[in-house]
């Protein structure tokens, strides 16, 4: 008796545009923000010693970088999102707080000279 071939199929045309190639799906690595949070922190501390206001920020982001080396990815994409809205508080509240800064300041000089 003489072996059989399995039929196998091929498909000669694509599944359609974007199609993900088959095998394992790697998703990328959660990124933790701590350079973005260590900014914010100095840049509060140099607007009046406001410092605490950026901590949230980098404490999110050190967790989400202890995670990321523990292996625990979710835990590293939660803690990487907090730190991530955290970081953008701080960086707006910061840019208002310069503008106000620089509004009342031009608002200063320019009265000092009209008199």
């Amino acid at each position: 008796m003489e072996p059989r071939q399995a039929d196998v199929s091929i498909p000669l045309q694509s599944s359609g545009w974007g199609a993900a190639a088959p095998g394992p799906r790697s998703d990328p690595q959660p990124r933790d923000y701590v350079l973005w949070s260590v900014f914010n922190v100095l840049l509060w501390c140099a607007l009046g010693g406001l410092g605490c206001l950026g901590f949230p920020a980098l404490v999110y982001s050190i967790k989400a970088r202890d995670c990321k080396l523990v292996g625990d990815l979710e835990g590293a994409r939660r803690h990487s999102d907090r730190a991530r809205v955290a970081n953008i508080i701080c960086s707006v509240v910061v840019a208002v707080v310069g503008l106000i800064f620089i509004i009342i300041t031009a608002i200063f000089i320019a009265t000092l000279r009209a008199t």
